[in-house]
Parts: structure tokens; sequence; C-alpha cells
């Protein structure tokens, strides 16, 4: 991932320094159960964790025996060896390469996904802030983009925060399916290590063993983790798009944060967009694009091939870092969003009342009057507002079929926006509890 949508909390996690370290880990700890065996001399275990448990891996070092091996594993298992000494001739007993690296790769996931659960907290913090701050500041509901019937925006932030609490426990649960840890050697039998070996690293690096790893831990863990990022990244590009309607200039009822000595346009001076949802927008595209190679992953060759791992080393750092980047992005879009109640009144009040039709319509059926005409009736003079500017309310109390059904006091009763958030308190309670 390039360093402009990169934070470094995430970065380190994929860093070949944080990757080897959690490889001599694995392996450290294998030889601490195998010492319990009998497998190896306690002595060798002892002296592996005191020569590499505070070594610097020299990383270009790592890569030039890599250049000649073609092999990774094989070529840091050299380098310890180095750091090591003859007790290294006891690392990496009766284990596989799939071991080291599967078992590596979802700590890293896990590590990952703490972060992005910090994400998520502070975002539904700055959520339901927000949302409390503008509970009960009206504004229109849109369906279509056309204007639909009062809601209010604290009502629109509630709805986010509600989304985004559902990406929790996802993330939660795609957490728990991916804490997992494989150390059963060549096609996953433990013909060579004693399954207890699994057991000892499992707790130790805060996994469960893998219940059938067939020498890599099964894709269709990985598959559901980065489908939940997708899922993610598309409620992260739900409100991005919101927030971008709500400030196009012909609506300006929200608008982000315009710093002192921010440019909008190279060309025109008077330009203010909305960059960081746009930003946001395009970004949850690629979270979004690294979940079909997961699901691809999953059909290997056999107990194993590998097929999945250029995928992975790819979107494993990619998908998170980008994820984390654009969760504490939105984060702060929230957090310095300018609301604008003053115009979303007078985009409210743009059509004279027509937001009001439907309890009109209502009004009309519960006075006797068939559906199928009550709809005639409103239909007819809201057309007169659409097409010639009329109000709706005077084109209503002007109309002899709707007077003759409603008396003057209860229409204009049907106007009363108090109306529409008067259970606003009980969406609240159900999203924010009581």
């Amino acid at each position: 991932m390039i360093p402009r949508y990169s934070r470094a909390e995430m970065v380190d996690i994929w860093s070949p320094e944080s990757k080897f370290r959690i490889w001599f880990e694995i392996e450290a700890h294998a030889c601490d159960a195998l010492a319990e065996l009998g497998v190896i001399p306690a002595a060798a275990a002892k002296t592996i964790w005191d020569k590499g448990g505070n070594a610097v891996f020299d990383i270009n070092r790592i890569d030039e025996i890599e250049r000649e091996t073609k092999h990774d594993v094989i070529a840091f298992l050299t380098h310890l060896a180095e750091i090591v000494g003859p007790d290294a001739r006891f690392i990496h007993q009766g284990m596989t390469s799939s071991d080291i690296l599967d078992t590596c790769f979802n700590v890293q996931l896990v590590k990952a996904s703490d972060l992005l659960l910090d994400d998520l907290d502070t975002l539904l913090t700055a959520l339901k802030k927000r949302a409390h701050e503008h509970k009960l500041t009206i504004t229109i509901g849109r369906s279509h983009a056309i204007h639909a019937e009062p809601t209010t925006f604290g009502v629109k932030l509630a709805q986010a925060y509600a989304e985004f609490a559902r990406c929790r426990q996802r993330l939660i649960a795609a957490r728990e399916e991916i804490a997992t840890c494989a150390i059963s050697g060549a096609v996953g039998t433990f013909a060579n290590i004693d399954p207890t070996v699994e057991q000892h690293v499992a707790a130790k690096m805060g996994l469960a063993p893998e219940t059938v790893s067939t020498q890599v831990i099964p894709r269709d863990r990985h598959a559901m983790f980065f489908a939940t990022l997708g899922v993610i990244a598309s409620s992260v590009e739900r409100l991005a798009t919101e927030i971008r309607h709500l400030q196009r200039t012909e609506v300006l009822e929200v608008e982000e944060y315009f710093s002192p000595g921010q440019k909008g346009s190279s060309a025109m001076p008077h330009k203010r967009n909305p960059v960081l949802t746009e930003n946001l927008t395009g970004l949850a595209r690629m979270v979004r694009s690294y979940a079909l190679p997961a699901m691809e992953n999953v059909s290997l060759w056999h107990e194993r091939d590998i097929s999945h791992s250029s995928v992975e080393r790819m979107i494993g750092p990619d998908a998170t870092i980008t994820l984390d980047f654009a969760l504490v992005r939105l984060t702060s879009v929230i957090e310095k969003l300018l609301v604008y109640p003053e115009n979303m009144t007078a985009n409210m009040n743009k059509f004279r009342g027509l937001i009001h039709s439907q309890r009109v319509l209502l009004a009309l059926t519960q006075a006797g009057v068939s559906r199928e005409d009550s709809y005639r009736l409103v239909q007819r003079n809201a057309m007169k507002v659409w097409e010639q500017g009329k109000d709706f309310l005077e084109e209503l109390l002007k109309d002899e079929e709707v007077t003759s059904a409603l008396s003057k006091a209860e229409i204009h009763d049907k106007f009363d926006l108090a109306y529409h958030t008067k259970h606003v308190n009980t969406i609240f309670a159900r999203v924010f509890g009581p």
C-alpha cells in the first residue's frame, strides 16, 4: 500500500521486521514444547530464546540467502542458525513452512483486527455524539433522491451508528474465525510432531488450534475475513456517499470541514469540494476488490498448493491498511462535519408543503373517501405545485372535494412537522439504549 493511504501502526504489523519476529516466536515456542516432550534438549530451547529473543534480524542478509535458496522460510532459518549457532539444528523439528507462514499470517490478521476494532469504536463514538447533537434537527428524507418526508439529521447518523455497530460485531466474528494456528507438519497429519506442540504454540500466540489443517489452514476462514472487510468498506462508502450528496451546491445541508489555506481547485478559487468522502469512496472500492481473490483462494489442490500465497502477500497488508486509513479518515470527517440546519429547512420547504401529501391522503381515507379517490385528489393538487409552483396547502384549501371531507383545521393539522419526530426517542433508544 502506498504511504499516502497508510498509518504507521497498521503498516508496522506487515513490516518484514514484525513478520520475522513472529516467525521466530512460533519456532521458539515450538521448541519449548518439544523440549517438554523430550524431543530436543531443554538447554537448546533456552539457547534459542537467549540468542534469538533479542536479536535484530538482518533483512538484507535474509534476502541475500533467499536469492540463492528461492525459499523464504529456509532463508530465515539459515539466518537464524547464524545467530543461534549449533543448537539451531533443533529448530523446525517436524514442522513445514506452512506451519510458520499460515500461523504468522493469522497472527498478523488478528493484530490488524484489533486495530480495526479500535477504529470502529472511535468512529461509533463520533457518530453517537453528532447524532445526539442533531437528534431533532429536522431535514427532508429522500427516496430516489427526491423529497419524501421529514426525518432528522440525527436519525440519519443513528442509522450509520447502527450499521457500523453491526460491522463491529461482524469483525469480532471474523477475528475469531481467523485466529487459528497450525503446527501439524507435512499434509497436516502430525506424523513428525506431536499435536501438543500445536496446542502450546497456539496458546502462546493467542490463537486456537486449527481443527484440520491439511498442511495449510483452510482458506474459507480467510475468505470470510476479507469479505467482512469488504462489507465494512461498503458501509464506509454508504455514509461517504450520503455526505457527498448533501454537500452538492444546490443542496448544501452539510459540508466537509474546509481548513484555512486549503485549496479546492487549481483553476477555480471558489471551489470547496468533498474530496475526503470522494477519497473514501475510492478506497472502499479497493477494499471490496480484495474479497474476490480471497474467495478464489479457498480452492487449493489436494492438501495444499501455493496459488494463494502471492495473493495473500498483497491483500493482507493492502486490505487492512486501506480500511484502517479509511475508518480513521471517516471519523475525522464526522467529527468536523459542518451542518447547516437553515439550508435543511429551506430545502424542505422548496416545494411548498408537498412533503405532507401522505398525511392528507391518509386523513381523507379515514374520513370515508376511497383510497383511489383520495390519491386522485391529493395528486391533483400536488401536480399544481410541481408544474405551476403553487402552494400545496392553499390548493388543498381551495379544493371543494377535499374540504367536503376535511375541515380547514384538519387540513392545517396535517402540515405539522412535529408529527414526524414523535418517535425519534424510540429510534434512539433502539440504537443507543435507553
